[in-house]
């Protein structure tokens, strides 16, 4: 388990460099999928997707539904892993300044045909642009049709980071991305779901037809699987893609979500064979996984963080002492032996230990309940206050029973004179108020995107994500310095320093509480093969098949 973590191997992100050439793949349908004829997979989800349209969303199970089913992307991860492969883009250079990156892209690579869509073309340069034009300019066309936001986009500084996106030769099968300044993270978000790429001729035809936003129900990509259907918080459908440019990874000929918020349901479900792969399962249902003979409960160390946020933007929460005092009054020990079953470990940090650039150093404030009363007082709240405390309506893998850890944190509060009020709402409606900044404290989590320090850092806490994915709206001056230092620079060591000192400043300034870093579990029936725990938070079936 441990090499799947393993991020500590030097990058070389600003050498020139020519990558990915050996790793050239066959097009075609070939034998693989002829195999796959009548297989079936059913999956077990957690919940329904507001859309399958990548660039619009921050959370799992849009990621799923859309990006890993769907989609490609220039370069993507390899599977289980942190490690960046070829994918749309079959080899890259990089500029000696780390500003240039040049794709050349696959040849002879389709989108997905389907009653709404019948391409003409094969994917090329247009494609990317159109992907990557769509977030960069709000005045293009369709953006203007489909007035949507990029959190990730934004979130990560890329909006601010890209200078240009031109398209290459004759026959526009390169693409030269070029930044204002060196991005040592760049190549590694190309490859997270948010960089999905879109068919810019479905676009164009939406947008004659006056129904751009169709692009987010009607999801069309080049990836393994061909969506066929939704029926809210009822069931997905796909098909295998019989034309995929890398077959071997087509081995169902029908992909199904079963949509089941229920946990105990979904135990049920894959006990009796409706569902052969499940979302991550709740820590009280373990042992019953364990002890059926017809299933297997994969598990690895998590990639993820659940944690509380404080609204910093409202009174009482925009003091520092209030934040410490609530801080130190949480029970983290006793919320990991309720909430995770002892299945995690007390998170300190902004990320998880198995992210380089950890703070091993950083320790929490013991839990004094005595001296959080008096910072209250100190604060000028004597007799304590009243604010909302906002609770994830969905099990995630960072958080499986947000609920009952709300009102763990609650009755922590209680005893500091300080009265939570336990508000939940809709998964997709939950993180929309959030992103607007309605809650006072509310539970979030976050899975990393791609195995980069800034990945936590940046989307989590910059100035720049304060109305996507920074849920406390904080914004320091000297932390952003700090991480924007830290990503125009190649050198991990360096890096590392920069990266550490912002997590003290983070410690000190407590936007929010870390809470947990859990262990990542995944059932699946004996009968299925090639499955992998994915470290991202998304489940993929690209290559899985049932024997």
């Amino acid at each position: 388990m441990a090499n799947i973590f393993q991020k500590r191997t030097r990058r070389g992100l600003f050498l020139k460099t020519i990558c990915g050439a050996a790793a050239l793949i066959a097009s075609g349908a070939g034998a693989p999928y002829a195999a796959a004829s009548g297989k079936t997979l059913v999956y077990c989800s957690e919940g329904s997707p507001a859309g399958f349209d990548p660039g619009l969303y921050t959370s799992g199970v849009e990621f799923t539904a859309g990006a890993a089913a769907v989609y490609n992307r220039l370069v993507d991860f390899k599977p289980g892993t942190t490690q960046i492969e070829p994918s749309l883009a079959e080899r890259w250079e990089i500029s000696q300044d780390g500003r240039e990156y040049t794709f050349y892209l696959r040849r002879g690579v389709k989108f997905h045909t389907t009653p709404w869509f019948q391409p003409t073309r094969e994917f090329s340069a247009e494609d990317v642009l159109f992907t990557f034009n769509r977030m960069r300019d709000p005045n293009m066309p369709f953006r203007r049709a489909d007035t949507t936001e990029f959190p990730y986009w934004h979130g990560t500084g890329l909006a601010r980071l890209v200078e240009k996106i031109e398209a290459l030769g004759a026959d526009r099968m390169a693409v030269r991305f070029t930044l204002k300044e060196a991005n040592a993270p760049f190549l590694h978000n190309l490859a997270v779901p948010f960089a999905s790429i879109h068919s810019a001729e479905y676009a164009a035809q939406l947008l004659e037809k006056g129904k751009a936003p169709e692009i987010n129900q009607k999801p069309v990509g080049t990836g393994p699987f061909i969506f066929r259907s939704h029926t809210k918080d009822t069931m997905i459908r796909f098909d295998g893609n019989p034309h995929y440019w890398k077959p071997a990874d087509v081995q169902l000929s029908r992909l199904i979500f079963s949509i089941t918020p229920d946990a105990a349901v979904r135990l049920q479900k894959m006990k009796r064979n409706e569902c052969q792969v499940s979302v991550y399962p709740r820590p009280s249902d373990l042992a019953a996984f364990k002890a059926d003979a017809n299933l297997k409960l994969r598990s690895q160390p998590s990639f993820s963080m659940g944690y509380l946020a404080y609204n910093v933007s409202r009174k009482p929460l925009n003091d520092v002492r209030v934040r410490r005092a609530l801080d130190m009054a949480i029970n983290k020990k006793a919320i990991i032996g309720a909430v995770y079953e002892g299945h995690a470990q007390i998170a300190v940090a902004p990320m998880p230990p198995l992210q380089w650039s950890y703070d091993e150093s950083l320790q929490d404030a013991p839990r004094d309940l005595k001296k959080a009363k008096a910072l209250l007082e100190e604060a000028g709240y004597p007799k304590g206050f009243t604010i909302s405390l906002w609770a994830m309506p969905i099990q995630r893998p960072y958080n499986p029973n947000a609920r009952l850890m709300a009102e763990m944190i609650q009755a922590d509060w209680a005893k500091i004179g300080v009265k939570a009020n336990i508000v939940t709402y809709e998964y997709a409606e939950y993180l929309k108020r959030a992103r607007q900044g309605e809650h006072d404290t509310g539970l979030f989590g976050w899975n990393g995107d791609n195995g980069d320090p800034d990945n936590w850092l940046s989307p989590l806490l910059s100035c720049e994500a304060m109305h996507t994915a920074n849920q406390a709206k904080w914004c320091n001056k000297h932390f952003e310095e700090l991480i924007q230092k830290a990503a125009r620079t190649s050198e991990e060591h360096e890096r590392t320093r920069l990266y550490i000192e912002a997590q003290k400043i983070f410690k000190d300034e407590q936007p929010f509480t870390p809470i947990a870093y859990p262990v990542a579990f995944q059932p699946v029936r004996k009968n299925v093969s090639h499955f992998k725990i994915n470290p991202f938070d998304v489940t993929v079936f690209s290559g899985v098949t049932l024997k």
